[in-house]
């Protein structure tokens, strides 16, 4: 009991190691994050999508505001991958060899999908949304200027979703890994899976047929990959326990011989 009391701090203590370096890290970027805002926030103001449209100060704290909502990003960006390597060193000792190899794999995967996503995000549909909302503005008469703390916190609240959703495709491996998913349960959820998509398209664009179909159809395709991925997860899984129930056989017939 004494033993397994010491195990459990052990770990108990890894895991607050483990932590405190993706703190530090988080930490490093978030400084780091606060200097090289400055320059971000010049490049993207110049962007063909912030062109011609004002951007204010409404308030004396907006400058602040908008240097940590960068420097907050920055730093999210900067941990995900070290958070994620962390992760996997403390559930390693649990896996085996292959596992070990394939779920090493996750880590670049999901950092490559979230900065995807967020470009996806930047460069397909907040254009889309602001150009909307620029025409909307034209049509009562006002003249679009926004203030920039509003502006950037409107970016980040329509990219950031994106990188997120571009996660699908990890979490459904991970999940098929684990057994709690596998592609023919997916194949059957695909009408509910398509139409949660598609309002999730829809809510994040606005009103206009094309947009929702740009949008839409990358999530659908992003399911459909998926399933591609769960499917080759789940045969890897059958091939395993079959090369298992082989090997154990042999070794059960042997010695009742």
């Amino acid at each position: 009991m004494k033993d397994q009391e010491m195990t459990v701090v052990e770990h108990l203590t890894e895991l607050r190691k483990r932590i405190m370096w993706v703190l530090a890290v988080f930490i490093v970027a978030l400084i780091a994050g606060f200097f090289l805002a400055g320059p971000l926030i010049e490049y993207l103001k110049q962007e063909p999508i912030a062109d011609g449209v004002p951007i204010i100060s409404l308030h004396p704290s907006d400058a602040l505001r908008v240097y940590m909502q960068f420097a907050f990003l920055i730093g999210i960006v900067a941990a995900l991958p070290v958070a994620l390597y962390h992760l996997w060193r403390f559930v390693s000792p649990g896996l085996n060899v292959k596992e070990k190899r394939g779920s090493l794999y996750f880590i670049p995967a999901a950092c490559f999908l979230f900065i995807v996503g967020i470009l996806f995000g930047y460069y397909v549909v907040f254009p889309m949304i602001m150009q909307f909302m620029t025409n909307m503005t034209a049509t009562i008469g006002a003249d679009p200027n926004y203030g920039i703390a509003e502006y950037f916190g409107f970016m980040f609240n329509m990219v950031i979703p994106f990188g997120v959703l571009f996660q699908l495709p990890i979490i459904v491996m991970f999940l098929t890994r684990i057994r709690i998913l596998n592609p023919m349960r997916l194949a059957k959820m695909r009408r509910f899976a398509y139409f949660g998509l598609a309002v999730v398209g829809i809510a994040l664009t606005p009103p206009e047929i094309v947009s929702d179909i740009l949008v839409t159809i990358p999530l659908l395709l992003l399911y459909e990959l998926s399933i591609w991925l769960s499917r080759v997860v789940y045969r890897k899984q059958l091939q395993e326990e079959a090369e298992w129930e082989s090997e154990y056989s042999y070794e059960t017939e042997g010695t009742v011989r």
